[in-house]
Order: structure tokens, then sequence, then C-alpha cells
């Protein structure tokens, strides 16, 4: 059983970024990446390198080799069990570019600012 529960971030209007993402690519590849999302909901933070990683400030990435691609899904840890999954893009350069990071705080400072609780995120989840 999990600890953790993995969650999509989603915009105001409903937008996700990381279930489009996987819609978009074939299915044997979105079955690796969602056994990676199981593995970090039973390990949590413990979870180590070279599936996981703490970037900067709270940012963590979890890292998927895709056909030979270096696939990153950025998230944080909120409300003593969740996990929030922001995004996902192709790591083509030696470090995370400091846009993506941004771009996960960005939507971080959002889900704080909509869910101040628990009971705020549940009432509106609609899961993954």
């Amino acid at each position: 059983m999990s600890k953790w529960t993995a969650h999509y971030y989603t915009t105001d209007d409903g937008g996700c970024e990381l279930a489009d993402y996987l819609d978009s690519i074939p299915a044997g590849n979105r079955q690796k990446v969602l056994a990676w999302i199981t593995m970090l909901e039973e390990k949590g933070p413990t979870l180590p390198r070279p599936f996981a990683d703490l970037l900067i400030d709270g940012i963590h990435e979890l890292r998927v080799k895709l056909s030979g691609e270096q696939t990153r899904i950025l998230y944080f840890f909120v409300f003593q069990d969740r996990i929030i999954l922001t995004h996902s893009f192709t790591k083509k350069t030696a470090t995370v570019p400091k846009s993506e990071i941004e771009r996960a705080k960005k939507y971080r400072e959002d889900f704080k600012r909509r869910y101040k609780t628990i009971d705020d995120f549940n009432k509106s989840n609609k899961g993954r």
C-alpha cells in the first residue's frame, strides 16, 4: 500500500499538461512512466537516484529514460502525503533548465493559493 498519493497538477480551467503528455506517448512508455509514479508513491521523498532527485527549493524530478531520451517529471510534496506532479519535459542539457524549475515553482504557488488545506484539495480533486 502506498504511503503517498500522486496527483497531476491542473490549472483553474481544468488543463493538465501531464495527462496530455501521457496521452501523447506510446502505450509502453506510458506504462513505464506510470510504474515509476507508483514507485514514487511507495517511497515518497526516499526514492533514490537514479529514479528521482531533489533539484532546488522543494522541487524534485522523476528521472525516466524513454526511447533513449531523458524524460523528467517535476513534482513537489504537500499535505503530509500528497505528491503533485507538475509537468514533463525532455532533458537535453547537462542540468535541468532553470525555466523548467521556475515553471514547477509557479505551478506550486498556484496550487498553494487555490488549496489552503487538504480538505480544500479533496473537495475539488477528481483523482489523477
